[in-house]
């Protein structure tokens, strides 16, 4: 996720290099009081991570010098001490700049020479910290507030001060707009939901107000220009867009991200990202069901040849991962098994009749299938049974003996099948790669549920079946 296009880094050579007087790459110098003999670090922002991206040495004076070819990315960068303490400067189209401080207080102490950008971001801070030493001081007041009057006043008070760096930055917007540090001011606030419409019952639409906020979340966001990946903002905001802003519903989401990649493909790198993170996302979510959208993403973007940036052995992991999940999403019906009971039956799980269908994939030599196989058990003898709930319990390794001696001895009365010549190709169906597994189907056989441990189970049929005999 570090590499650039050449379009672009030719783009930002041609700019800069103007800037700069036909200066090549950047050099940038600095010097900090109270650090000397010692490394000094660039890194910079992406995402929701920092990369270093240059060491220079700071020489007994507290001097040192970042420079090389070509020019850096735009974006918000961080200058990082040996002792982990850091601050941060922009690097954008003024790339040959110097700036002294004070490792006392970074921010007070900040000099600039050859950057306005900076001196404009440093003027911000200042700014910032004055109302964050006010914003402290009022909240320890909270404490010794002895009436209502009183901490009603102490919040208006914050309020104040809230508002005030809201109108800094909304100032510093109109006074120089054509600044990185603008945009990335924009982008900052939440929309401001107008009066929502009053229904004809007189109460405001409250679900008009949510779907404004909704759709109007990333309209200051420009996913055209890639200089905002390398800033702290970009992706907490699409971050909690995708994850919080937006209901954790499959098709919910995948109409959103959709939308979110279709206008970042004015700019290849902001396209990268979007598809890459919302990709590893849900691929890695532990919410049951979201790993459709994950499958949605592989099957539309990677399939496609969409996504450059992985070689032919990602493609391939993620396409087959992918083909993997497909047959068993959440709502999909349930590929049908045909396998042997302990006696080599043959048997058909489609046969099998009852309004629930559990099936758990276990193994009698595995540990943990030890602990959750009897719980599972008890619970089917307890509640289950009597409710309408089978249990088709797949054995997936061990000889046969073994397994039928498990299960006389612990009195397993479900129905117990196994495929020892693998023909019913389970595994790969239902993305068996560790045990247990549970899968809970309905009548008809739908997938409703998936790998959930036993207690899980236990409440989720404690209220299906206190909400059936309700009605």
């Amino acid at each position: 996720m570090k590499k650039f296009t050449a379009v672009l880094i030719l783009l930002a050579f041609s700019i800069s290099g103007f800037a700069n007087g036909g200066k090549p790459g950047y050099q940038i110098k600095g010097n900090i009081k109270g650090i000397t003999n010692a490394d000094v670090y660039l890194a910079n922002y992406y995402g929701d991570k920092q990369y270093l991206k240059d060491t220079a040495h700071a020489d007994a004076t507290g001097n040192f010098i970042f420079e090389g070819k070509p020019l850096l990315p735009g974006g918000i960068y961080l200058v990082v001490t040996p002792r982990k303490t850091y601050f941060e400067i922009i690097i954008d189209k003024e790339q040959n700049f110097s700036f002294e401080t004070d490792s006392l207080d970074f921010i007070k102490n900040m000099k600039t020479k050859g950057s306005i950008d900076n001196e404009l971001f440093y003027g911000y801070l200042r700014e910032g910290i004055i109302v964050q030493q006010k914003m402290d001081s009022l909240t320890k007041s909270l404490s010794s507030a002895k009436t209502k009057h009183d901490t009603t006043a102490i919040y208006d008070n914050m309020k104040t001060w809230n508002q005030h760096i809201n109108e800094y930055r909304n100032q510093f917007i109109k006074d120089h707009p054509e600044t990185f540090l603008a945009k990335l001011f924009k982008s900052i606030p939440d929309p401001e939901v107008p009066k929502a419409p009053i229904l004809p019952n007189g109460r405001p639409d409250s679900i008009w107000s949510y779907y404004y906020y909704r759709n109007h979340y990333l309209d200051n966001i420009d996913f055209g220009d890639n200089r905002m990946l390398r800033t702290p903002v970009f992706h907490q905001k699409l971050e909690k867009f995708i994850t919080q802003t937006v209901p954790q519903i499959p098709d919910t989401i995948i109409f959103e991200a959709d939308k979110i990649i279709e206008r970042a493909r004015k700019d290849s790198e902001m396209f990268k990202y979007v598809i890459w993170w919302v990709t590893y996302h849900y691929e890695t979510s532990k919410i049951m069901g979201l790993d459709a959208v994950f499958v949605h993403m592989v099957e539309k973007y990677v399939q496609t040849g969409q996504t450059w940036w992985y070689d032919s052995t990602q493609t391939a992991k993620l396409i087959d991962r992918a083909k993997k999940i497909s047959p068993n999403l959440i709502g999909n019906k349930a590929p049908n098994l045909k396998m042997l009971d302990m006696y080599m039956n043959p048997i058909d799980m489609n046969e099998i009749k009852s309004d629930w269908l559990i099936i758990v994939f276990w193994d009698p030599t595995c540990g943990h299938c030890k602990k959750e196989i009897p719980k599972l058990d008890s619970l089917y003898k307890e509640l289950l049974r009597a409710n309408g709930v089978e249990v088709w319990g797949v054995n997936l390794e061990g000889d046969q003996k073994e397994w039928m001696d498990y299960v006389n001895e612990h009195h397993l009365e479900w129905i117990n099948v196994w495929d020892p010549y693998n023909q019913s190709n389970f595994r790969k169906l239902y993305d068996i790669y560790s045990t247990p597994v549970i899968y809970i189907l309905d009548k008809d056989r739908n997938i409703r549920y998936k790998r959930i441990d036993v207690d899980q189970t236990r409440e989720l049929f404690e209220k299906i079946i206190s909400d059936k005999k309700k009605k």
